[in-house]
């Protein structure tokens, strides 16, 4: 069900999730100053478009604490669009205060799931979610939706196609600018890329697809060509490869946006990014963590990056 090579999308945009997912899950908190230092170090390698906190609370997720500080230093630097994820109307009214360019509303595709990421049924999270559009008319923020567990629950396993097309419908139904399909633990293959993509097309053809994958199976990338052999052009990715769910067993990092920018790179599809500023944040990312991160791009370098011939030993014999 692949589109032919020349479907392919010509450019892609990227939507980096470093300072929000994938900070969430890490035991290393960041400072608000790290954060700010990680996000120029971003900006300067071209990243325009950020999902830069959650304004959930802060008892549950610590390390998103500073929410509306964030904002507020970020929008000091003109030509970003910043969006914030919010899981009630308290958390929209909190991000709308802080400045946000975009509100992303989000549930778990499993009840299962959206128990225990909200403590919350599915049609709960959807029917407050009215009172959020509501608030957003005439403010000039925009609303986006996220399905998590899109691919698969790590508690239930299948998700139904038409779990998420019915939520998908809801999103439609509030005025959603465009709806973000979230691989919470890895679960996504392409095969599933391919028959959510081609469900949603049909059931909400007028709402645009980001895809968010994790790279918990090694796939993520693999998942990424199948998208965009279906023409999506919109992805989100962490740098260095952090994140994950503090609230989903096995959820690992997300595929890593220089991983991703190369993979873009060196299929001539344009980004906006320039791969060695990404290198620079990832190594940036990895010192602040104290550990190396699972990206590979940022360790290996360059396709053609080079090494001196007599800086490697020659075998003997």
């Amino acid at each position: 069900m692949s589109a032919a090579p020349e479907a392919l999308p010509t450019r892609v945009q990227v939507t980096e999730v470093g300072l929000r997912d994938g900070l969430q899950n890490e035991r290393v908190v960041l400072t608000t100053e790290q954060k700010l230092a990680l996000a120029r170090a971003l900006i300067a390698a071209g990243v325009r478009e950020f999902e830069v906190t959650s304004f959930v609370s802060p008892r549950a997720v610590p390390a998103l604490a500073d929410a509306a500080e964030l904002v507020a230093a970020l929008r000091e630097t003109s030509g970003l669009h910043l969006s914030a994820l919010v899981p009630n109307l308290r958390g929209a009214e909190r991000a709308l205060e802080a400045g946000v360019d975009s509100v992303v509303l989000f549930v778990s595709a499993s009840e299962s799931h959206n128990a225990k990421n909200v403590n919350r049924r599915v049609e709960e999270s959807l029917a407050g979610f009215e009172q959020v559009a509501r608030l957003l008319e005439g403010t000039g923020v925009a609303l986006r939706g996220a399905i998590a567990t899109a691919f698969g629950c790590p508690f239930e396993g299948n998700v139904p196609v038409r779990a998420v097309t019915d939520i998908a419908r809801r999103f439609a139904d509030l005025g959603a600018s465009r709806l973000s399909l979230g691989d919470t633990t890895g679960m996504a293959t392409p095969p599933l890329v391919a028959e959510r993509v081609h469900h949603l097309r049909t059931a909400v053809s007028g709402l645009p697809l980001t895809l968010h994958f994790h790279n918990t199976r090694g796939i993520g990338l693999a998942n990424v060509m199948q998208g965009l052999a279906l023409g999506v052009d919109r992805y989100e990715s962490s740098i260095g490869g952090l994140g994950g769910c503090p609230f989903a067993p096995g959820a690992s990092g997300n595929i890593a946006s220089e991983d991703l920018a190369y993979l873009l790179e060196e299929m001539g599809i344009d980004t906006g990014l320039e791969l060695g500023g990404l290198i620079h944040a990832a190594r940036l990312a990895s010192e602040m963590m104290g550990r190396p991160l699972p990206a590979q791009v940022s360790k290996a370098g360059p396709r053609l990056a080079l090494s001196a011939c007599d800086a490697v030993p020659t075998a003997q014999g």
